[in-house]
């Protein structure tokens, strides 16, 4: 057998060793100054997020994410729409689409009154089209509850349901049979 060293218990505060006490540094006075009230603009550059009502919009496939940001009354008739990242005309060429798009502001009359960035994704340009007018209507109503009688009138509350059915098997579409023979 070997032999077997005999360890020491480490000294704890209460034996033994003494313990220094440091005491902390003093602090200044603080003076107190009134915080300066900020535009958005200014909010903007310093990095603080701009309050803004957000909105899902669906139409059979599509899904677009609605963000509408209140700003200064632009130009007349101007408007500042943003579909993923790019401006609404550029990413909709088709002036039939992009009134689909701007059709909720221009119902009430605000087209130059908000900023709105959405994301959107799925489905075919005209469902994506009516989903952001979809999630813009829904996201006026959280930013004054007065609008949803308009909106809703109009019909650009209600979500669009319709969606192509689904094949099914034994059939060569969702209802298209194959020709039947008799003999």
């Amino acid at each position: 057998m070997s032999p077997r060293k005999k360890t020491e218990p480490a000294p704890s505060q209460g034996q033994g060793e003494k313990t220094k006490k440091v005491s902390a540094p003093k602090a200044k006075e603080e003076v107190f100054e009134p915080e300066k009230i900020q535009t958005p603009e200014e909010e903007e550059k310093a990095g603080k997020p701009k309050k803004y009502y957000e909105a899902v919009g669906r139409r059979k496939t599509a899904i677009a994410r609605v963000r509408l940001f209140t700003i200064r009354p632009l130009g007349e008739e101007e408007s500042k729409i943003s579909v993923n990242n790019k401006e609404y005309r550029i990413y909709f060429p088709i002036m039939d689409l992009q009134q689909t798009v701007e059709a909720s502001l221009r119902k009430l009359k605000s087209l130059n009154r908000f900023e709105v960035v959405a994301k959107v994704k799925g489905g075919g340009t005209r469902a994506q089209a009516e989903a952001i007018r979809h999630g813009i209507a829904r996201a006026l109503v959280k930013f004054n509850i007065d609008f949803r009688k308009k909106l809703k009138r109009a019909g650009y509350l209600k979500r669009d349901p319709r969606m192509k059915e689904r094949k099914k098997y034994g059939l060569k579409a969702a209802r298209k049979a194959p020709q039947w023979a008799k003999r």
